[in-house]
């Protein structure tokens, strides 16, 4: 699943010992996630998800060209 990442919270990526090189994302990046990963809602029938920062898998250019294998 690829999604943008609208915002981080304040609490994000602070465990040094969990992420010692720093964020893996940030806001405005493209990342991909698990399918079932994160809390799904909707908002004006547009779904958005809440999701762990060490749920991030990878974070990519254009999201345009992936599909799901």
């Amino acid at each position: 699943i690829c999604g943008f990442v609208m915002k981080l919270g304040p609490d994000a990526y602070q465990d040094k010992g969990r992420f010692p090189n720093g964020p893996y994302c940030k806001e405005g990046d493209w990342i991909l996630m698990r399918s079932y990963t994160g809390t799904r809602f909707l908002v004006h029938n547009k779904e958005f998800r809440l999701i762990n920062d060490d749920s991030i898998e990878a974070v990519v250019e254009d999201p345009r060209g992936i599909v799901k294998a």
